[in-house]
């Protein structure tokens, strides 16, 4: 049993970072794509 929830928590962890990076890349092109839209620089 212990072996089993081990191997779920480092399997969960994968997951958890790539929807991180999901919610985080997504809102960069978002504010990247509005800042092109207004003429502005993103930096």
């Amino acid at each position: 049993m212990e072996n089993m929830l081990l191997t779920a928590y480092v399997l969960v962890w994968p997951l958890v970072t790539a929807i991180v990076l999901a919610v985080i890349s997504s809102a960069f092109v978002k504010e990247w794509r509005q800042a092109k839209r207004e003429g502005r620089d993103i930096i």
